[in-house]
C-alpha cells in the first residue's frame, strides 16, 4: 500500500501531526518566555497545578537523564528511530489505532525537536495533591501518553483474541 494511496487520510493525518507539533511548540515557547520575564520563578501555582519550567535531558518524565553527551546523543538517536518506526505503524494500521500512532508521532516530533534544538526538553506541567507531585511533563507528553494508553486499551479490551 502506498503512503499516498488515500490522499485524504494522508492529509488528515499530516494536519493532526502538525497541529500537535504546533500546539506543543507554542505552549513551550510561551512558558519559556514567561520563565524569562519572571526570572526563573514559578509561573503559576494552585492547589493541584503548578507551572514551573524545568529542562528534561532524559526520556519520559526525566528518566535516564545523563550528564554525558555521548549517552544523550545515543538516547536521542534511539528516540528518532522509534519515531520512524511509529511513522511506519501509521502507514500500516487503520481506524482508531492509526490515530493513536498519529498522536504519539505528533508528540514525539515536538520532543525530538527540543532535544535537537535545546539539547533538553522543556517540561512545565506539575500536577500534585498536597505533597505528592506527579512527574513534570509537557503537551507533547500528554499526546504520547494518551496514544499509548489508548493503544493498550484497544489491545486489552476491544480486540478479539484468536488462539
Amino acid at each position: 500500500m502506498s503512503i499516498l494511496s488515500n490522499n485524504k487520510t494522508f492529509y488528515i493525518n499530516l494536519i493532526i501531526i502538525i497541529s500537535i507539533f504546533i500546539l506543543d511548540r507554542s505552549t513551550k515557547l510561551y512558558v519559556i518566555y514567561l520563565d524569562q520575564i519572571n526570572n526563573g520563578s514559578e509561573i503559576f501555582s494552585s492547589k493541584i497545578l503548578n507551572v514551573n519550567l524545568i529542562w528534561n535531558e532524559g526520556i519520559a518524565f526525566g528518566l535516564f537523564a545523563f550528564n554525558n553527551n555521548f549517552h544523550y546523543n545515543i538516547l536521542t538517536g534511539i528516540i528518532i528511530i522509534v519515531s520512524l518506526i511509529i511513522f511506519f505503524f501509521i502507514i500500516k494500521t487503520k481506524g482508531v489505532e492509526k490515530y493513536c500512532f498519529v498522536m504519539i508521532l505528533g508528540g514525539s516530533l515536538g520532543n525530538v525537536f527540543d532535544r535537537l534544538y535545546y539539547s533538553a526538553v522543556p517540561d512545565f506541567i506539575d500536577l500534585h495533591y498536597q505533597n505528592f507531585h506527579w512527574f513534570i511533563f509537557n503537551v507533547a507528553d500528554i499526546f504520547i501518553t494518551s496514544g499509548v494508553l489508548l493503544l493498550i486499551f484497544l489491545e486489552l479490551f476491544l480486540k478479539k483474541n484468536i488462539l
